[in-house]
């Protein structure tokens, strides 16, 4: 055998070794998962995840334009655009998948996982490095978006729909609008933010405002008997 052949031969037995792993990693990680069969078919982030990776290796030998029509074909057919200029890791899960946007310089660590609607983007203002740096298991909520060129650390949560504008510390969660650390190794970071039973504006305001019509009626009411009185009075 010819070292040609047993090139394409080794590229070939790669490519079959990473597709039955990424597709292992589906079956771990989504118990709705039923068969190789239907993961190959129907999951839009192992689809998005293996055209990447295609496109990754035609970036970094400078096939640019080639490896963004492989992005951008996967972009159509996945909903999923991943620039092929990111980094990504192995064992990256991403669930559903539609609307997620990775943006060129990009870094995912291993084992992460990130939800549909995400975004690792930009703020617009950075030259050169201008994406987010995610450490290995990173969770990334649904509808969340990690804009700037800092970084989330090892084994970090992102909660659904936070966004992320500054450094996330390993083993910790971030929430909120702009995001902050709620949850660092296990406990609880002072003036924890409360999800479920965080304060409605409106109600308070319309409280406030009850509250100031009801005194204003009693002020009335004490005029009217005043003035009533002097009526009486008067007669």
């Amino acid at each position: 055998m010819c070292n040609i052949e047993r090139g394409r031969k080794h590229m070939l037995d790669t490519i079959i070794k990473n597709i039955k792993a990424e597709v292992e990693l589906v079956k771990r990680r989504d118990p709705a998962a039923r068969s190789t069969a239907e993961i190959l078919l129907t999951y839009s982030g192992l689809h998005a995840v293996l055209m990447y990776r295609a496109a990754h290796w035609f970036y970094e030998r400078k096939f640019f334009t080639i490896a963004r029509c492989i992005s951008q074909i996967s972009r159509f057919f996945t909903g999923i655009e991943i620039h092929p200029g990111a980094k990504i890791g192995k064992g990256l899960f991403i669930d559903h998948g539609s609307g997620v946007v990775i943006g060129e310089t990009t870094e995912i660590g291993d084992n992460c996982l990130i939800y549909q609607g995400v975004t690792l983007g930009g703020t617009g203002k950075d030259k050169g490095k201008r994406h987010p740096t995610l450490g290995n298991n990173v969770m990334v909520g649904s509808g969340a978006r990690v804009l700037g060129p800092f970084k989330v650390g090892d084994n970090a949560k992102i909660a659904a729909n936070a966004v992320v504008l500054a450094e996330v510390p390993p083993n910790c969660t971030a929430v909120g609008v702009p995001a902050r650390v709620v949850r660092c190794k296990g406990r609880r970071v002072n003036g924890d933010l409360d999800q479920i039973h965080i304060p409605d504006p409106v109600s308070q305001e319309l409280c406030k405002q009850l509250m100031r019509i009801e005194k204003l009626e009693k002020q009335m009411n004490k005029l009217e008997i005043a003035e009533l009185g002097k009526k009486l009075n008067n007669k």
